[in-house]
């Protein structure tokens, strides 16, 4: 049975957005896997607390995720 696991900074989606990535990502693994395993594929959302990710050796958190939607962010 499929399993597509995404963690994600909490906060940075909202539930209605968080439902649409699970029907979204449902969508797409059964258009490679077929329809009749619609009903066994799993998608895990996980938040991760704010600060406790790590992209290149440093934390980051909702404030620097914000700036990347944004295209504000200065890249390393």
């Amino acid at each position: 049975m499929p399993l597509v696991d995404i963690k994600l900074i909490e906060g940075v989606f909202s539930e209605e957005e968080i439902k649409k990535l699970i029907k979204d990502v449902t969508d797409v693994v059964v258009s490679f896997m077929g329809e009749d395993l619609r009903s066994y594929t799993l998608v895990v959302v996980q938040e991760v607390k704010s600060g406790s990710w790590g992209v290149g050796g440093q934390a980051i958190g909702l404030e620097e995720v914000r700036a990347i939607q944004a295209g504000t962010s200065k890249k390393p």
